[in-house]
């Protein structure tokens, strides 16, 4: 038996949990957890539903693998930002952008995080090497960080990970709630709007960690 045969299950398999996990996105992130249907995701992803179980096990594992999967893709592109060439304050307009791209591209994303908050966060506890996942962002960016205080461009004493919710927080909002914001303040919520929000949040994010003038003692640091 050539390679290309012994391989050819295990590339199989690959695809189709691939295929699975993301049928199993658009799904939970339009119906939630309860509301999702196994018979949609085995449709939309070509494949049975024996196969869904025999790979991820019943729904609520399934829901689990997906919400896992949709940390993955998010950790995965920061980590592919090719920061280290630019400038701290670039490096910070950079993940900032990226950020609020993210989460206009892959709505499923907001979605997800908006379900697992409504059922109490368990999911997300029991997935065993969520920290892991988010490793590679905290040490992007607290080598941004690290990187801006010993140029004396940034403050000391940034907490990385404080300082990330805070990015988040800033590019959540406008997309997550783009239906009301349109309709109670009228304002566009296109792509120009977002992008400009983008903008105004790493302003502010840089204007924070800038140094304070001179004479002024540091604050702690916490965002």
């Amino acid at each position: 038996m050539s390679d290309r045969t012994a391989n050819a299950p295990k590339r199989d398999a690959a695809r189709s949990k691939k295929r699975i996990l993301a049928a199993a996105l658009t799904e939970f992130s339009g119906h939630g957890l309860a509301g999702a249907r196994m018979d949609e995701i085995a449709e939309r992803a070509g494949v049975s539903k024996p196969m869904i179980y025999a790979y991820f096990g019943d729904k609520s594992e399934l829901y689990k693998a997906a919400l896992r999967e949709s940390y993955v893709q998010i950790r995965q592109g920061e980590r592919d930002l090719d920061t280290d060439g630019m400038t701290p304050e670039d490096a910070i307009r950079e993940l900032v952008r990226f950020t609020m791209d993210h989460f206009i591209r892959k709505p499923w994303f907001i979605s997800m995080l908006n379900t697992e908050n409504l059922l109490g966060g368990g999911s997300i506890r029991q997935i065993g090497d969520a920290a892991e996942i988010q490793s590679p962002l905290v040490a992007k960016l607290t080598a941004i960080l690290e990187r801006g205080a010993a140029e004396g461009r940034f403050r000391r004493r940034v907490d990385p990970g404080e300082f990330y919710i805070t990015i988040a927080s800033l590019c959540y909002f406008p997309v997550s709630n783009r239906h009301t914001l349109r309709a109670t303040f009228n304002v566009p919520i296109d792509e120009a709007w977002l992008a400009r929000k983008a903008d105004e949040a790493a302003d502010m994010l840089i204007a924070y960690l800038a140094l304070p003038p001179a004479g002024v003692a540091e604050g702690r640091g916490d965002v």
